[in-house]
């Protein structure tokens, strides 16, 4: 493959006139940080190009149009789908351009919105909003390992917070690739910067604008409905997904498919008091009814609600303690670091055959069983207890509202539930928001195993058989099951472990054909990545915003050639 009237060298040459010798990265070696996926996803790329700066970016994008190269969008790489790596062959050169030196969140109305750049990681907008008492749409869960706002964005991102719904904006400032192969900057941010590209970044990069330059149109910048979206417990279709076409617009959803300079997101105040109640039963149809109740009948919807399997439970509390004991100590802001150091001592382990595979894994593992135990006594006794948990987070007038209920639930019925002490509470959300890297690593761990596969499930909003029960022919082909999830939005996150040498394709395939007869949609709250196909809906917004297919070719099982050829 050649490049548009350019060789390589020339090509990489002019991308390091832009961005500087350093951040242009082709040793392989190098690039296996940003190539290969969080949890899933690799491939080979010409180069990796990290920009200083919002008009770098547009330079180097405007220059891949030129040389006819594809891009893929890449900020903190924690997706959980290979959403924002490379996968499989392309009919051109593929470059990786990180957005992680662009990081910048400006507050507008004494931080009532903000203005986040594509680095931005939620961890910081927290930091930022604290000054004002407000949040994020999200604060806990993805920012455990550093996720990017705009990332949150342009990937369906749900979350945990029942009463903020997706993440979603029709405010941004970003370039399209049109059918004519030329890049346009578009600002839907409602700040009037300038008219040319580079104006309108340098104005926004360095806030030279003003407070009669912001403009508050009929736009949004939150998913404002969801709130009675989800109190709707009888509706046939699940409340949040990634294919929901009323939640597909310009980034919002776009996986890459637009280059995204920054976007405006509403924040939320912060509650004045809350508290956890913990509930443990082991009859799945306590929770539902107190699920349907809680949506349909309380005043004040809960800050959050997550379930967690006995099975799952276990594992976090194994396998993620490591996790759980820096996040406590030092905050999720450390998590990032860890993990980028952590995979940099793998590279260099793995070149030395005469130590064991997975030899950091088994380090972290070891070290952290020598720390005390960090799950509460109660909780402790709860799991022995109880097969399914229920963490409910409410807040403010809520607290009562929920104690009242409850008392009078349980008085009636199975199961039973405990009030729980600010360190207890965030010691059990916290065991719950260590699942995805406890999960990974009991595969890594445990030789027995076949391939792990995991599913980003949303299930109808009136669903009463939440808990899943297999057909043999598909239960047969693994060896044990795992359960967490969003549970007051129906949002379920299952990990599967195979039998050796069971074909993970295979298996998917049925598991997404028994989900599609209970018409639940999937993946909920994830980008499609090169794992799920993308229904016709978000293929049709794929194409609209990219016609060329330059950007993030093949996301979504869809076309990888120019143009959407095969």
């Amino acid at each position: 493959m050649e490049l548009n009237n350019l060789s390589h060298n020339d090509f990489l040459t002019s991308q390091r006139n832009i961005v500087g010798e350093k951040n242009v990265i082709t040793d392989e070696k190098k690039a296996a940080g940003y190539s290969k996926g969080f949890r899933f996803g690799s491939g080979k790329v010409l180069a990796v190009i990290i920009p200083n700066s919002l008009i770098e970016l547009w330079r180097v994008a405007k220059s891949c149009v030129e040389a006819d190269i594809i891009m893929i969008m890449q900020a903190a790489n924690t997706g959980l789908t290979g959403g924002s790596t490379p996968h499989g062959e392309y009919d051109r050169h593929v470059v990786i351009i990180s957005t992680t030196k662009l990081q910048s969140i400006q507050l507008l109305d004494e931080g009532k919105q903000v203005v986040s750049f594509p680095g931005s990681r939620l961890y910081e907008l927290e930091k930022a909003l604290e000054v004002y008492d407000r949040e994020p749409h999200s604060v806990i869960g993805s920012s455990c390992i550093g996720a990017s706002i705009v990332g949150g964005v342009c990937n369906n991102s749900g979350g945990a917070l029942i009463q903020r719904g997706p993440a979603y904006t029709e405010m941004a400032l970003y370039a399209r690739i049109d059918e004519n192969q030329q890049l346009t900057l578009i600002n839907h941010l409602g700040i009037h910067l300038g008219e040319d590209p580079e104006e309108i970044l340098n104005t926004l990069e360095k806030q030279i604008y003003i407070n009669k330059d912001i403009e508050y149109p009929e736009r949004a910048a939150s998913d404002n409905e969801y709130q009675e979206r989800v109190r709707d417990v009888d509706a046939d279709t699940p409340s949040r997904f990634n294919n929901d076409s009323r939640r597909l617009y310009e980034t919002s959803g776009c996986a890459g498919k637009l280059i995204v300079f920054a976007v405006r997101l509403d924040t939320f105040p912060k509650v004045k008091q809350d508290r956890v109640f913990y509930i443990g039963s082991n009859d799945t149809s306590t929770l539902t009814r107190l699920r349907r109740d809680i949506l349909s009948d309380f005043k004040n919807l809960p800050v959050a609600g997550e379930y967690v399997h006995r099975s799952y439970f276990d594992v976090c509390d194994k396998y993620g303690k490591d996790s759980f004991i820096v996040i406590q100590k030092t905050g999720s802001e450390n998590m990032p670091k860890l993990f980028a150091l952590k995979n940099k001592v793998d590279r260099i382990f793995n070149k030395l055959p005469f130590l064991p595979k997975n030899l950091s894994d088994k380090m972290l593992q070891t070290i952290a069983h020598l720390f005390p135990d960090h799950i509460p006594k109660k909780i402790r006794q709860y799991r022995d207890q109880y097969e399914h948990h229920l963490m409910l987070h409410m807040s403010d007038d809520g607290i009562n509202e929920a104690k009242n209920y409850l008392s009078e639930f349980f008085a009636n019925n199975e199961g039973e539930y405990f009030e729980c002490t600010d360190d207890e509470g965030k010691r059990a959300f916290l065991n719950r928001f260590v699942a995805g890297g406890a999960a990974k690593r009991y595969h890594t761990l445990n030789p027995q195993f076949g391939n792990l596969l995991s599913l980003d499930i949303a299930l109808r909003r009136n669903e009463t058989e939440w808990f899943e029960t297999l057909p043999p022919e598909i239960d047969n082909l693994i060896i044990e099951k795992l359960y967490t999830g969003h549970f007051m939005c129906h949002v379920m996150h299952q990990d599967y472990f195979l039998k050796p040498g069971v074909d993970e394709n295979a298996v998917k395939e049925q598991l997404l054909a028994f989900l599609d007869q209970k018409g639940a949609e999937y993946p909920a709250e994830h980008n499609v990545g090169q794992l799920y196909k993308a229904k016709e809906p978000l293929k049709k917004f794929y194409k609209e915003n990219d016609p060329t297919n330059t950007l993030n070719p093949g996301i979504g099982k869809t076309q990888r050639g120019k143009y959407w050829k095969d």
